[in-house]
């Protein structure tokens, strides 16, 4: 693999199975690094005929007659996108180096503070032999934006072959990794939704993701966590396995689009706090633990620790918040997700969901439990899936048919699984609880309804709107879009150019129009208020002392987390136009909810 060698400080995450599932395509030759989700086999298999037909290149369909398809697949299309890509980077660096508008186009593009661009520039206005000088530099110093997989860990279903069940090396997770380890690229995986043993033991199946006798990894891994210990967990696991963990993916835990982790009122700030001052460490630590499990092994052991990148995501609206990661924390890049659901150069998103999001406000977008994983999602009110699946209950008819089963996990009433969206759950849920009906209070029973049948398909709402971006026609019932955008989506409200959205995250310019905003912090801040009171609203009454406990602490953690920005802040007030007396308001919130509620 190619020396770090990124031009930007920023990269797009993986949103949902399609958003970015073509986001290499159109923005890595920019040197923009994006992730792509291999969970969905069947829409990559589409894009894969999509794609191979837009650039004319060979394409032979793998159905799933085919031994190991969902594999096959995976390794096919990032195949595909690998040679995409090298194609189009090398017919852009060709027109930097022979069209001046071009390149000053491109200058726009990159950060003020970048030794690249000063080096471009240079080489720009000395003028003489520019084409000639511009190719070389170009050849030596610039490479396009990584291509990096996504793994949701928790979506790792178990196959089967009529009724026997296959080996766990068919299970959806492991069979994309399998996918991914054998394709060409020269990228990283990212696991994301915690650990998964088992799948982070299958990685020890193949040798791409071990170093070399130069220490260098042809593959890498990226963890997206929520703090420290889960980081130090999963990296000595791994670590004790003779794995390097290349990157840690630090990502609020509610300021950030898709599934929400919440920690127990940990904030981002002291989080990031506690990787800036334990870095080192983290290091030292894995790389003792590899260097034995790789010598145990009989492989090449690396005299010095590998290369380690710490990022972080989630809610990151302004070229000032931006730079402040970057410098006080000391990150090595800044994940901007949400906003890019507005560049249609860097995301598959179709108009009418596109124009949903443009228009959204804060009150549009929402914590819901639309998931069949029973975890929290960020979603945003109005689409098209929520729509038709309304109407099926209106009809009588809730719930998907249930057409691609990622999610069929639930084990209540099918051993094989059986996904809590899917019309066979909900209706056998539904006929159970009107036989309990007349136990239950008229609020109760329309609320244990509503529970039942708030749940949606996600494989299927996920993905399509890159079938209705790209016109390809999509067999079976109509689900809409399901659209995960984090909180953050309401301070932008019009489509944008990837032009005009790199010059805001550098400062150049902005294409927000709320002077207003709270800053990253602050919004977390309120998300985290707001959440715990809404879980003492639903289960006061309910709650054992183990609850109380755990309300407590998160109480006690939101304090501390005041302290530490105040703290933060204090030299540099006017840091995102924070009010002085800020802390101490919210101080008294948080204090309010425990005297009202957890004395």
């Amino acid at each position: 693999m190619a020396p770090d060698t990124s031009v930007h400080t920023f990269h797009i995450p993986v949103m949902g199975l399609s958003f970015t599932i073509d986001s290499p395509i159109r923005v890595a030759h920019y040197g923009i690094s994006s992730v792509v989700s291999i969970v969905d086999d069947e829409l990559i298999e589409k894009m894969n005929a999509f794609y191979s037909k837009k650039f004319c290149l060979p394409y032979q369909e793998i159905t799933k007659k085919i031994h190991d398809y969902r594999a096959e697949r995976i390794k096919s299309y990032l195949d595909m996108m690998d040679h995409v890509v090298k194609e189009k980077f090398q017919a852009f660096k060709r027109e930097l180096s022979e069209s001046r508008p071009a390149l000053e186009r491109f200058l726009g593009m990159l950060p003020n503070q970048s030794d690249f661009k000063k080096s471009l520039q240079e080489l720009l206005e000395n003028g003489s032999e520019l084409k000639h000088g511009i190719k070389n530099f170009l050849e030596k110093h610039f490479t396009p934006g990584a291509i990096d997989v996504n793994i949701m860990t928790k979506v790792d279903r178990e196959n089967y072959d009529k009724k026997e069940a296959l080996s766990i090396d068919f299970n959806d997770a492991h069979a994309a990794l399998r996918g991914f380890a054998n394709s060409k690229l020269q990228s990283s995986i990212v696991f994301s939704a915690g650990m998964n043993p088992r799948l982070y033991s299958y990685l020890e199946s193949f040798n791409c993701f071990f170093p070399d006798t130069e220490g260098k990894l042809e593959k890498k891994i990226t963890l997206k966590v929520s703090d420290y210990r889960s980081a130090l967990i999963q990296g000595n696991f791994l670590a004790k396995k003779g794995l390097w963990v290349s990157e840690y993916r630090i990502e609020s835990g509610l300021n950030c689009g898709g599934h929400a982790f919440a920690t127990e009122g940990f904030l981002l700030g002291p989080i990031l706090e506690e990787f800036r001052t334990k870095r080192k460490e983290l290091i030292q630590t894995s790389h003792e633990l590899m260097a034995k499990a790789l010598e145990q092994k009989g492989l090449p052991v690396p005299s010095h620790p590998l290369a380690l990148k710490i990022t972080a995501q989630g809610g990151v609206g302004t070229a000032e918040e931006h730079d402040f990661l970057l410098h006080h924390y000391r990150m090595d890049s800044v994940g901007w997700g949400s906003p890019f659901l507005l560049v249609p150069e860097a995301t598959s998103v179709d108009n009418d969901t596109r124009l949903l999001l443009a228009k959204a406000e804060e009150k549009d977008l929402y914590l819901s439990h639309i998931s069949p994983l029973g975890v929290p999602f960020n979603t945003i009110r109005g689409t098209s899936n929520e729509q038709l699946k309304q109407h099926r209950i209106t009809v009588g008819r809730p719930g998907s048919s249930c057409p691609k089963k990622y999610l069929a996990l639930d084990r209540e009433l099918d051993k094989k699984g059986i996904c809590t969206a899917s019309l066979k759950y909900q209706s056998y849920k539904l006929e159970s609880l009107e036989s309990r009906k007349h136990e239950l209070t008229a609020m109760a029973y329309e609320q244990a309804k509503f529970d039942i049948t708030e749940k949606a398909c996600l494989c299927v709402g996920l993905a399509n709107a890159s079938y209705l971006e790209n016109s390809i026609t999509v067999k079976g019932e109509a689900q809409g879009v399901v659209i995960c955008p984090g909180p953050n989506m309401a301070y932008f409200n019009r489509e944008v150019s990837l032009q005009d959205m790199l010059r805001h995250i550098y400062g150049y310019d902005s294409v927000m129009d709320f002077p207003n905003r709270p800053n990253l912090f602050v919004k977390e801040i309120r998300l985290y208020i707001d959440y715990l009171k809404k879980e003492i609203a639903l289960h006061h009454s309910t709650a054992t002392s183990a609850q109380f406990k755990k309300w407590t602490t998160f109480q006690k953690n939101l304090l501390s987390g005041i302290d530490y920005y105040e703290k933060l802040f204090l030299p540099i007030p006017f840091k995102f136009g924070i009010d002085k007396n800020l802390w101490s308001h919210i101080r008294n919130e948080i204090k309010n909810i425990g005297q009202k509620h957890l004395n």
